[in-house]
Order: C-alpha cells, then structure tokens, then sequence
C-alpha cells in the first residue's frame, strides 16, 4: 500500500500540480455528485468536480455530510478563485473495507468519520505540490503564474499546459526556469511555502516573430495576472 497520497518524483522536470484539501463535499446537485464544492472547516467554499473510480467510491462507500481528505488537482479558472478537480481520498486507516479499493489518480481508499494518526500526512492538511516553468514573477506584489505541462493521452493526442496564478516572491532571474514549489492553501489561493530551482527551460525559436518581447514589455514575463492585493506571502527558505 502506498504511504503517501501523492507520489514520489521520478525526473528532475517532472510536470504535476497535485495536493490534498480536507472539507465535506457538497454536490450541486445530489443525484448527480459531480459537480458541487468543498467546504472547509473556516467555511471557504471551493468549486470542485469530480473524476474517475471517485464518483463511484463517494456513491458506494463514502459518508459525504463528513469531512475527508481529498486528493485534488488545481486549476485557476477566475481570479482568486481555486477550481479542484477531485480524483481521489486519502484514508488509509480503513482499506481494510472490502469492496473499497483505491480512487482514481494517486490516492487510496474509502473512509473514516474522523481522522485517525494514520490518516494525517506529513506536510499536514491543505499542502500542494506544483512543478512547472515560472512564466511571470513580481516579487514586490508577491504574484506567480507557473505553466504546467500533462502527459500525453493514450491516442497520442497532447493536453494543452495550463497555468496557475500563485502567491508568493520568486527572484525574477529565476523567470523562464523549472520551479519545483511547496504550497498551502489560503483560502481560495495557493501560497508559496518553499520552492526549488531545477534549471532553465529551453524555449522553442519564434516563428515569424511571433511572442517576441516589445519593446518596454513588462520584465516580470508574458503573463500578468490581475488584481492581486493580498500581503505577499514569505519563502520557507
């Protein structure tokens, strides 16, 4: 049985956004489970959908009037609001369950009514881990956007990268390398806690001019996310 929810790196520019959130699950709609949101113990109601073997472990096994904690992939879909895509539920203590086996993407198991030692994770609840190549850096307001790349589809066809607007102060030298960031939920964002510079990125050539820097361009990188005004969060490092 895995001892984590989320997996180890396997290469140094391994591309993920993976964490985990613990809240009761609170569907649109209860004959459909979804769509809906997670609702944390502050009372942040976070929008959600949910993917894979999850929707059938939440029919069969799971309580969801209470809390657990989900294994979720972040998005940025609106300015300062956090989209989940849930995949999974980590809770370790009652695999033993017959009928339960692990949810869709990396996390294992059904559920308790209350979390036992065996449940909690090292990082604690709330930490995200995100690797991907910083695209814009402003440091003074402590705003991030950092391009995430998906594997390939089992027909061939290549997922879009998508990108994430963060909180946090990343030196703009590092602007256009692989970042490997550790991160914690703040309300409807993702704060920076630690981060890791693996090397830069090699960029493909223009063609036709075409994404060339104009002259007087912001330095921070092509990617300025709007109206952040939260203080800026500090570096673990």
């Amino acid at each position: 049985m895995r001892q984590h929810p989320i997996s180890p790196v396997t290469e140094p520019l391994q591309y993920r956004a993976i964490g985990v959130v613990r809240g009761s699950y609170v569907p649109a709609d209860p004959a459909q489970l979804t769509r809906g949101v997670i609702r944390t113990a502050e009372g942040t109601e976070i929008e959600a959908v949910v993917l894979g073997r999850l929707l059938t472990l939440m029919r069969r096994h799971l309580d969801l009037e209470t809390p657990h904690l989900w294994v979720v992939y972040p998005r940025s879909r609106e300015e300062n609001q956090l989209h989940l895509q849930m995949v999974g539920v980590w809770e370790p203590s009652t695999l033993s369950t017959p009928g339960a086996e692990a949810a869709a993407g990396e996390a294992d198991g059904p559920t308790a009514e209350a979390p036992s030692a065996a449940d909690q994770l090292p990082e604690g609840d709330d930490y995200f881990s995100i690797r991907g190549e910083l695209i814009f850096t402003r440091p003074e307001t402590g705003d991030l956007v950092i391009k995430v790349r998906q594997q390939p589809r089992p027909d061939g066809n290549r997922p879009v990268p998508f990108k994430l607007q963060l909180r946090g102060e990343i030196p703009l030298e590092h602007l256009r390398h692989f970042v490997a960031l550790d991160l914690r939920r703040q309300g409807q964002q993702l704060a920076v806690e630690r981060f890791e510079v693996i090397g830069p990125v090699a960029q493909r050539g223009n063609r036709g001019g075409r994404g060339a820097r104009r002259p007087g361009a912001d330095k921070g990188g092509p990617a300025k996310p709007k109206g952040h005004d939260r203080a800026v969060t500090r570096q673990g490092r």
